[in-house]
């Protein structure tokens, strides 16, 4: 479903990632770690053609630099950080406006009964049920985190592209958010590529990792060939295993 071969893409002319390859078929999903600055975003940016890219890369057999934004747009989403917003919208009406896609093919250009049911079946999921006529900008940023995930659910998209999604989540939040997208990567051939900082978060979601140093693929591959003490120390340059061996060792009295 997505091709990346030698992909470089960067901001003024200067890229900041290097020949990034990688082959996801349908139903397959990934998550990429690595320090600050490496260069994940601006990886999921070149994959929804966000910003300008070189090299292969290709959605379901198609030139992602042949399609136009629309067409896209119909299969990937994209969920940012988001943590304030400037306009005094309604929750519903936010969740709403991801269907405009769907809504502009209508001959009176309104929503229908199809677009009502789908927002209401997904603030129902993420737990936005009991605040929807609130206005986001008086939210909580883990409230507002919540509503632009179901604002991407709407579009009903194929693949779901998330920039550090559990941020301004509380620890209830962040362990529902990962259930819920690991089911739903699971079923339809949906696929979801998420950048994360928490190693065990991503593993939650996908045992499919891609590790980043610098803007270079530093390893790729199941969590059970690329999670150990001396890869992780070369990526970021402490004893993460060590650190999190000494973490479980705490919990472990409460078993």
């Amino acid at each position: 479903m997505l091709k990346l071969e030698n992909v470089s893409a960067g901001y003024n002319g200067m890229d900041v990632i290097h020949d990034i390859s990688l082959d996801l078929s349908e139903g397959q999903s990934l998550c990429i770690l690595g320090p600050n600055s490496c260069g994940k975003t601006t990886l999921l940016r070149a994959i929804a053609k966000l910003i300008p890219s070189k090299g292969t890369l290709d959605l379901d057999g198609q030139s992602i630099h042949d399609m136009r934004r629309k067409d896209i747009a119909k299969r990937v989403a994209v969920m940012s950080q988001i943590s304030r917003v400037n306009f005094p919208y309604s929750v519903y009406d936010t969740i709403m406006m991801g269907r405009y896609q769907h809504i502009k093919k209508s001959m009176f250009k309104k929503p229908g009964e199809k677009d009502y049911a789908i927002v209401e079946q997904c603030m129902e999921e993420v737990e936005l049920t009991s605040i929807k006529d609130q206005m986001i900008d008086c939210l909580s940023g883990g409230q507002l985190q919540r509503v632009f995930l179901a604002h991407t659910l709407v579009q009903e998209p194929r693949l779901i592209l998330l920039d550090e999604p559990t941020n301004h989540l509380d620890m209830k939040h962040q362990v529902g958010l990962v259930k819920y997208l690991k089911e739903w990567s699971q079923k339809d051939g949906h696929q979801v590529i998420g950048v994360f900082h928490d190693i065990n978060l991503a593993m939650q979601l996908s045992d499919n990792l891609l590790f980043m140093k610098e803007g270079h693929v530093k390893g790729i591959g199941h969590s059970d060939d690329l999670i150990t003490s001396e890869f992780l120390k070369n990526i970021y340059d402490i004893d993460i295993v060590e650190y999190m061996v000494e973490s479980y060792k705490r919990w472990e009295k409460f078993n």
